[in-house]
């Protein structure tokens, strides 16, 4: 039997494989400027060439950034959902899926996230006080038709983000900022959108609904709300988008800022968007 050798890490890949750890584990955290190359060349005694492959493959990770200039230095970036979003678009947009593909995902899944909302133990402190603010929200700028979308799809963000399963709130959430990304640029192109009144109410009635619910603890009828909601508040946006396939460049511009010279200008991660919602 020919017992397979084991290929030797290379020196990048360790000094990487460090200062990988060192951003996953909290002890550099977002916006932190890694140390100098000569404190790096100090710190872990290796060559020139190496340190720089290492950086190229934490910049390939996207877990830094690297200026130029006289403020230079490789920044930090944490993992976020954007990022996990931007990927998945890219897979998507390869495989030439479409706006309707993502919706009738989220179709299924976020329903769940509803019925995990519900049977939250902490669900009167951890859930419904979010919610309300954001139905708060939808209720004092309802004239303002220009915020209905944002406002509609900050709900949707919300009841993802406090479900309390890590893995679905970074899985779903990615698929909500893809959507969200999707549905912004219909109704941008759009003005304010064909947004009837009635539209809107009948999003506020779902959402209180869907609330009221989760109060009470009723894990099937919050499933059963929020998969019925959703089927009819993005009929709408699916009309109007229907040439449209997934789009990677609208997460990256959104969230990165424009590509420009070959990089991505970073911008702060957040746990979740202040200007945008369903």
């Amino acid at each position: 039997m020919v017992v397979p050798r084991i290929r030797q890490p290379r020196v990048a890949e360790i000094v990487a494989s460090r200062l990988r750890d060192d951003i996953l584990s909290g002890r550099l955290r977002e916006g932190d400027v890694l140390p100098s190359q000569e404190q790096l060349f100090g710190e872990f005694g290796v060559s020139p060439p190496a340190l720089r492959e290492a950086i190229h493959m934490l910049e390939a990770d996207g877990l830094i950034s690297v200026r130029r200039g006289n403020v230079g230095g490789a920044v930090v970036h944490l993992p976020s959902a954007e990022r996990t979003a931007h990927m998945i678009s890219m897979v998507l947009q390869s495989r030439a899926a479409t706006p309707a593909d993502v919706s009738g995902a989220l179709t299924h899944l976020e329903p769940i996230c509803a019925g995990m909302c519900a049977t939250r133990d902490d669900r009167l402190t951890e859930v419904v006080p979010y919610l309300q603010a954001e139905i708060d929200r939808q209720s004092a700028q309802f004239d303002d038709v220009s915020r209905y979308v944002p406002n509609a799809r900050r709900f949707h963000e919300a009841l993802v983000a406090r479900c309390g399963n890590e893995p679905m709130i970074l899985l779903i959430g990615s698929l909500e900022l893809i959507w969200s990304a999707h549905e912004s640029a219909v109704w941008s192109d759009d003005g304010e959108g064909p947004v009837a009144r009635r539209t809107m109410r009948a999003a506020l009635r779902d959402h209180q609904r869907l609330l009221d619910a989760i109060v009470e603890g009723d894990a099937v009828r919050a499933e059963r709300l929020a998969g019925n909601h959703l089927a009819a508040a993005r009929r709408n946006t699916l009309e109007y988008g229907r040439d449209r396939t997934i789009e990677a460049r609208l997460i990256a511009d959104e969230h990165f800022g424009l590509y420009a010279g070959g990089e991505y200008r970073h911008r702060p991660a957040t746990h979740r968007r202040e200007e945008s919602g369903r």
